[in-house]
């Protein structure tokens, strides 16, 4: 695991200088080494300052900060035939006698566009990468966006990161998240990209709510077992709700020790019912107990981390920073979480709020259309805050196949156009026939941010500073990135 930075000079100077200032940007609690990578060159160092002299004339590099989390993980960037390259992320399945790194060099063949190309078309993992060439980069990213990845340029530089701050720091003022499912050609003209596999509208097909549990149980199964395979122990971010006690249901039958962890203000009902969850499921459950100094401190901190002053991400990430902090401290480097069944099987009320009022076309278009954007409302957020702590959060229900098959269901095996309906139900049909406890399967979904307090201390935070929330993260948002380029 570890932070990806590139850059091509379109001005005829070395690209190291702007290299070693992205990656300074991108500080982690677990950082082992730094890379950098150029030419027919790489070199590998355990401290940013240890590349001070290190002279260079080409208009490409790349760099790699290097985070431990299995055993087969090595520094990057590695050296190709006529490049090299950076790869973060995983492959699943697991390759046990390679890092995930090597398996994607061995697969790049002489024509690396189009292999990067196959390569995402044929592999199940979440992922980027960039290959830097003579003249130009190759970089990629999974079908669905899991990985954060950026890309932006001037008139001076091309550059893509695993965080926008990075490319701030260089003078990029203009950062878009890279697109899933695509390959771009970076050049002095710009970037290029060509799409290699995304999830694609279809109309639904015909199933039965039985058939479509039977063929979700296998692909959930499948996925979860992948996701544990050749792990002692996981934990879980564990609300007690339908996702994360599947997904704590389907760990622990893979035979993986899982250890179950809740964060949320002190005395929510949330909590309460969690722990009752817990105890159904059999599992150990480790709370967090947040005061509104806890949520006050991890503010800062979120902000800098999701890039991007927005009330509700703050919100939803804090439990996420501390849930993340816990798992580190318990000496776990893997953490399942929920993220995309929402999309997926139309969790949200909204979904049934445009069913009834506007139609069935309509909900259909509101749930591809946040089913595509996932990426951005959901996993570079999460993902950052667990990289932070050094932490790999895994996603089950976001895989391409799991995706392409909740795309094709009709919508009613998700919701029905009545307001009082509950949503995700062949989900719900799921756990039901796994025999999971009634108050998990009855359970309506409830927004973590409000459910777990976070939202209403930041308000009331806001209010002592006759601030509207808004402007409240706002503030600290733009305090925080500032802190941290000064200091990078």
């Amino acid at each position: 695991m570890g932070a990806i930075a590139a850059i091509l000079q379109k001005k005829g100077e070395d690209a190291t200088k702007a290299v070693l200032a992205m990656l300074k940007t991108m500080k982690g609690t677990n950082i082992e080494a730094y890379g950098i990578g150029s030419g027919a060159t790489i070199e590998i160092k355990r401290a940013l300052d240890q590349f001070q002299n290190r002279k260079s004339e080409s208009l490409i590099t790349i760099g790699y900060a290097f985070s431990r989390i299995l055993e087969r993980d090595s520094p990057q960037p590695l050296l190709l035939h006529g490049g090299t390259m950076v790869f973060e992320g995983r492959i699943f399945p697991a390759d046990e006698s390679k890092c995930d790194a090597e398996v994607f060099a061995l697969k790049l063949p002489r024509n690396r566009e189009e292999g990067a190309k196959t390569f995402i078309k044929q592999t199940e993992g979440d992922f980027a990468f960039a290959v830097a060439e003579e003249e130009r980069l190759i970089a990629g990213r999974d079908s669905l966006g899991l990985r954060p990845f950026y890309y932006g340029e001037n008139d001076v530089l091309a550059g893509l990161a695993s965080e926008r701050k990075a490319l701030w720091k260089i003078g990029i003022e203009h950062v878009e998240s890279f697109p899933p499912g695509q390959v771009a050609i970076v050049d002095e003209r710009g970037f290029k990209f060509t799409l290699a596999r995304t999830v694609a509208h279809s109309e639904p097909k015909k199933i039965t709510m039985e058939t479509a549990s039977r063929r979700l149980r296998t692909l959930l199964e499948h996925a979860v077992r992948e996701r544990v395979a050749g792990l002692r122990e996981v934990t879980v971010a564990f609300s007690g709700g339908l996702d994360s006690s599947m997904l704590a249901f389907l760990a622990d039958k893979s035979g993986v020790r899982v250890e179950l962890v809740h964060a949320s203000m002190k005395n929510q009902s949330e909590t309460e019912h969690a722990k009752k969850m817990a105890d159904e499921l059999k599992l150990p459950i480790h709370f967090i107990s947040l005061t509104e100094r806890n949520v006050l401190d991890a503010l800062p901190v979120v902000l800098s981390l999701i890039e991007e002053p927005d009330p509700v991400k703050a919100s939803i990430g804090i439990p996420f920073y501390w849930a993340a902090e816990k798992t580190a401290e318990m000496n776990i480097r893997v953490m399942l979480a929920g993220q995309g069944a929402d999309e997926l099987f139309a969790g949200y009320r909204r979904y049934v709020d445009d069913y009834v009022r506007k139609g069935r076309k309509k909900a259909e278009e509101t749930i591809f259309k946040d089913v595509v954007g996932m990426h951005e409302t959901n996993f570079e957020r999460d993902m950052k805050i667990c990289n932070f702590h050094g932490v790999e959060m895994r996603l089950p229900f976001a895989t391409y196949e799991v995706a392409r098959f909740a795309v094709d269901l009709p919508i009613e095996l998700k919701i029905q156009p009545t307001e009082t309906t509950l949503r995700k139900l062949v989900l719900r049909n799921l756990a039901s026939n796994f025999g999971l406890p009634q108050p998990i399967v009855e359970r309506p979904k409830k927004a973590v941010q409000y459910s777990t307090g976070v939202s209403q201390s930041l308000k009331k935070a806001a209010r002592r500073e006759h601030q509207t929330l808004k402007q409240y993260v706002q503030e600290k948002f733009h305090a925080a990135v500032k802190k941290i380029m000064q200091s990078a």
